[in-house]
């Protein structure tokens, strides 16, 4: 298994590079898009941009740890919302995040919270073994069997977290997680909720970098980079 994650990170860094433009300028921080999946109201006035992985140990300690005292104390009073973006690890990594994207929007923040609370339970396995405990968890969440295989044979959902991990990783800069930005701070690490809500309170009276715009060519990676990652993917476990 570990084999198989560095092979993925080492097939991801090939493709950033192949797709790094050279005029491109990285942004200063994320924009709130259509298709974000935001937790809170969306008007709320501090913007929280959360790049993560479904099988990153640091995240699920976030999630499980940090998350809902942010969420009692400014989340759900309408202080902050969170917008959670998929920056996958590994292979495991970019199938939970393509199953979470197959549930109804009341349904995403639910089930990626269940993946990080059940981590243990399905990111340490083989790849049998975990698309065999993410079916299992996916059907406590309403999904069926049926409804599971049709997801995870989706190639354009799989793309598309893929290509989340792409922009973050050439367009911000991000190279480790979780990341945050916060109202357009980079936050790196999992922080304590102590620590984390020092950066909140520092922008509370700011304005949220939250305008909402069409996708365009700077974030937007074309289907080729992520072809490559795939190709890399395919050639090295074929070979083993």
């Amino acid at each position: 298994m570990r084999f198989y994650r560095l092979i993925f990170a080492a097939a991801i860094a090939i493709a950033a590079v192949q797709a790094a433009a050279p005029s491109a300028r990285a942004a200063d921080a994320p924009t709130l898009q259509a298709d974000d999946h935001v937790l809170g109201n969306k008007n709320a006035p501090i913007t929280i941009f959360e790049y993560a992985s479904l099988t990153c140990p640091h995240c699920a300690a976030f999630a499980n740890d940090t998350l809902p005292k942010l969420q009692k104390n400014w989340i759900d009073t309408g202080k902050a919302k969170l917008v959670y973006r998929d920056f996958p690890l590994d292979q495991s990594a970019v199938m939970a995040a393509t199953i979470a994207r197959c549930f109804p929007p009341e349904r995403y923040f639910p089930f990626i919270e269940t993946l990080f609370q059940t981590q243990r339970e399905w990111a340490q396995s083989s790849a049998a073994a975990t698309k065999t405990a993410l079916a299992r968890i996916a059907k406590l969440g309403g999904m069926s069997q049926a409804q599971f295989d049709s997801c995870t044979a989706d190639q354009k959902i799989s793309d598309a977290v893929l290509n989340s991990r792409l922009v973050g990783q050439n367009q911000y800069g991000i190279d480790s997680t979780p990341t945050f930005f916060v109202n357009g701070t980079k936050v790196a690490g999992d922080l304590p909720y102590d620590e984390f809500v020092k950066y909140l309170e520092a922008k509370s009276g700011a304005v949220a970098p939250s305008r909402v715009g069409p996708a365009t060519a700077a974030n937007e990676r074309p289907r080729g980079v992520i072809a490559t990652v795939r190709s890399w993917l395919g050639s090295l476990m074929s070979r083993t």
